[in-house]
């Protein structure tokens, strides 16, 4: 079985690559996760998507399993994807397809993302074909017209609950903060730090903020919550610069 794990972007079918379309274009089966109440948002995103590239694939929606908290971070994350491989297992023995099968992975399928690691533990192994999509970097990077690094400059990216746990990287000019529910920039000394924030890069609904650290980081608080609260989910990433 051939299966396609096609990048995305950050939400803007605008940025959807001319690889991607014509590989979307060429599928037999796409699967669309469905991520529960509130979130209808994303899969509807995909199908625009789907028509935009003139996709007349065969579209099957699944519903995405939930992970226990309960568990161990490690534990939970493991068993999260023993469930969604065998939730495509079934998806795709029922489709009773013999083409390639497609997914639309947010952002880039290499960049904190666990799409391909699910596809390891299909049985038999899929032949897997990575299509690049724009990350939520390039995209932030852009939004705020800023480099992604300094010259001769280290950059780091990581987690917030690493930034939590770990605090600011030794050795890094800059450090690119992805997943971070919890507004982990809270747990550094803002002295001296710079921020750039974003959320749903690339979309009409595109959130900026940035400036000095200590100056607007009570405001990229308030303002994730409230947009949270409005749309039932929210997907941000920003970068901090020592020295702005």
């Amino acid at each position: 079985m051939d299966l396609w794990l096609i990048g995305m972007g950050t939400g803007n079918p605008e940025h959807v690559t001319l690889e991607a379309r014509r590989a979307l274009r060429e599928a037999s089966l796409v699967l669309i996760p469905r991520k529960g109440a509130g979130k209808d948002d994303l899969a509807d995103l995909r199908h625009t998507i789907l028509r935009a590239c003139d996709c007349t694939a065969r579209v099957v929606e699944f519903d995405m399993p939930v992970r226990d908290d309960a568990l161990p971070y490690a534990d939970r994350v493991d068993r999260w994807h023993d469930a969604i491989a065998v939730i495509w297992a079934d998806a795709i023995a029922q489709a009773q397809l013999t083409g390639p099968v497609a997914l639309l992975v947010w952002g880039d399928p290499g960049l904190y993302d666990s799409t391909l690691r699910i596809a390891d533990r299909l049985t038999p192994r899929p032949r897997v074909r990575v299509v690049a999509g724009i990350t939520a970097l390039q995209a932030l990077t852009a939004a705020h017209a800023i480099p992604f690094n300094t010259v001769n400059g280290a950059v780091t990216v990581t987690t917030g609950r690493r930034l939590r746990v770990h605090g600011w990287p030794v050795g890094a000019d800059t450090i690119v903060i992805m997943l971070d529910g919890d507004c982990g920039f809270r747990t550094l000394d803002p002295d001296g730090l710079h921020i750039w924030w974003g959320a749903y890069l690339g979309m009409a609904e595109q959130v900026l903020v940035a400036g000095p650290l200590g100056q607007v980081g009570d405001r990229i608080v308030a303002t994730r919550a409230a947009e949270r609260a409005r749309h039932g989910w929210i997907m941000d990433t920003y970068l901090l610069r020592r020295g702005g």
